[in-house]
């Protein structure tokens, strides 16, 4: 018997590390040819682990086929020739997963914006736009075939104040890019949805709970590894009634267990009750 993913072609963007390398090694795992793009080519290139050949090497030997990309996302070039290079070697496009998001070392310390760099507002440019780009490229690819999934990682922040105003922005602005991406894409059996993550089991994580031990003690124990949302993905994706959810805004706990998907053996919980839940778009369209 096959894998669930066998034959699907996926490209996840930013996927060095973090969560993107987990939905990448998710999505091999179950079969697929997976295109891991980001700029870390080399160890030391960034200041956390991880490189896409690292990961592509990862996801080969979990049983897909990954193929590294170097890409910066703040550049439509690189974009735009990373699509064409999947056109050409593989003739489409299942799944993209827009993932790539800058995140400032500075992100979650205390205090107001403009008391922090404003260089924390480049998640607008990688993280939202990029994400409309690599769409943009992405959806020609789909629609010709009549199928595909457009998948936006995004958080609770698009929900309560989470890391400040530009980081809220940008995951309310992903979820708005699903809900509307949904509408001109539903006559081409292609879908859009933004999974909203918990807090994920990485090493920026990592990093920032051994810097500060007590105030995190117990986040750990029921933080989600970054392959759990690869697999809710690949399971939106294969779900018959896919079209259904398109241009939602979804809770990938809360996802996760309509799938019967656990995580390690756990079922991480749906932050909904404390941080609040996703708002689902209306149903007016004006043209």
């Amino acid at each position: 018997m096959g894998k669930p993913l066998q034959g699907v072609v996926a490209v996840v963007t930013g996927s060095s590390r973090g969560a993107g390398k987990g939905i990448a090694l998710a999505l091999g795992a179950e079969g697929a040819t997976v295109y891991v793009t980001g700029r870390s080519q080399q160890e030391g290139d960034a200041a956390l682990p991880g490189t896409i050949g690292g990961t592509a090497a990862e996801v080969s030997r979990a049983g897909g086929h990954g193929i590294a990309v170097a890409c910066d996302h703040s550049r439509d070039a690189d974009v735009r020739a990373l699509f064409e290079r999947v056109r050409s070697e593989q003739g489409k496009l299942d799944i993209l997963v827009n993932n790539a998001t800058f995140l400032h070392d500075q992100l979650i310390e205390k205090g107001g914006f403009w008391t922090k760099p404003l260089d924390l507002v480049d998640i607008l440019d990688v993280g939202l736009r990029s994400a409309y780009v690599a769409s943009w490229y992405a959806a020609p690819l789909m629609v010709a075939q009549k199928n595909g999934l457009i998948a936006f990682t995004s958080s609770f922040g698009a929900s309560c104040y989470m890391h400040g105003p530009a980081y809220g922005a940008q995951k309310v602005g992903v979820d708005k890019f699903a809900k509307d991406m949904a509408v001109d894409l539903k006559p081409y059996n292609v879908a859009a949805a933004s999974i909203w993550m918990g807090m994920l089991r990485t090493d920026r994580t990592r990093r920032v709970m051994d810097a500060d031990p007590q105030k995190y003690a117990g986040f750990w124990d029921i933080a989600e590894t970054p392959e759990f949302t690869g697999h809710v993905i690949g399971a939106l994706y294969r779900d018959p009634k896919r079209a259904e959810k398109s241009g939602q805004v979804l809770i990938g706990a809360e996802l996760a267990l309509e799938y019967g998907i656990s995580d390690e053996g756990r079922q991480p919980p749906s932050h909904r009750p404390m941080l609040g839940g996703p708002q689902q778009a209306h149903p007016a369209i004006v043209e």
